[in-house]
This record gives C-alpha cells, sequence and structure tokens, in this order.
C-alpha cells in the first residue's frame, strides 16, 4: 500500500495541507507537485519563519528555486517526516505543540531544534540541523 496517501487524505481532511497552501499563496510561492503527495512551494518571500524550508501539512516551502531540492534529498526526507507529524497531531494542533517543543529545546540547551522531539524525529542531520545544542557544543570535552 502507498501510506502517503493516507497522510495526504488526513491532511486534507485536518485541513493542514489547505493551511499551507494559503501560507504559501500569501508567500507568493510558485506551487509544483512533489513526491508521494508532497506540494513543493518554492520562491517564498514571507521573512517568517526563518528557515531553509519548513512544511505545513503536505506543503513543504522554501525561498530557494525549484532546483534546490534536486540537490537536497535528504532535507525534502526530513520535511517529509514532518507532514506525517502533522497528519498524526491532526493537523492544525502540530503547530503549537512544535512551538512548544522548541521552546523546550531551546530552554534546555540554547537551540530549537536539538532536543525539539519534532525535529529529531525527523532527523536532525537530514535537515540540516547539528545534532548537539549550542551549549553541548560549547562544554569542554571530558577526558575519560
Amino acid at each position: 500500500m502507498r501510506w502517503w496517501r493516507v497522510r495526504a487524505a488526513a491532511n486534507a481532511i485536518n485541513g493542514s495541507t489547505l493551511l499551507g497552501l494559503v501560507v504559501a499563496t500569501l508567500g507568493r510561492a510558485r506551487l509544483q507537485r512533489g513526491p508521494r503527495g508532497l506540494v513543493l512551494a518554492t520562491g517564498y518571500r514571507l521573512p517568517f519563519p526563518v528557515a531553509g524550508a519548513f512544511t505545513v501539512g503536505d506543503v513543504v516551502l522554501t525561498r530557494h528555486s525549484p532546483t534546490w531540492w534536486a540537490t537536497r534529498p535528504r532535507v525534502l526526507a526530513h520535511e517529509e517526516q514532518h507532514s506525517w507529524q502533522y497528519s498524526l497531531c491532526a493537523g492544525v494542533p502540530f503547530l503549537p505543540l512544535y512551538v512548544a517543543a522548541a521552546a523546550w529545546s531551546y530552554a534546555r540547551g540554547g537551540d530549537p531544534a536539538a532536543h525539539n522531539l519534532f525535529e529529531t524525529a525527523a532527523g536532525l542531520e537530514d535537515g540540516g540541523y547539528p545534532t548537539l545544542s549550542r551549549r553541548e557544543r560549547r562544554r569542554p570535552a571530558r577526558d575519560a
């Protein structure tokens, strides 16, 4: 079975993909079909959020050109994991849950991603994030 169809249906029903299309339209992004039911929105022009790419429902947005994705399959795989998270969190409730997880991560390590359960589940390295928080990177190494 093509499980991405279940994800796409869930995100259509929960309204998160529609919200993603609205965000893409407001950001004057160009839309194109992506793999496994994703919609790739390129040339996003709004200043928020500050990210190389971000996902709302099944819509993956970036400020970059359409060819950017061809050289970053791991980033696209990471963002696809976020689309699954939208489906599992019943859509729009994912947003405040994500913000809370980012705040917890920042409070714990000075970095919004390193201890964010949504980012770690999607794969920190695939998303281009460091695997250690800022505080952990500043600590001197201890001798064994």
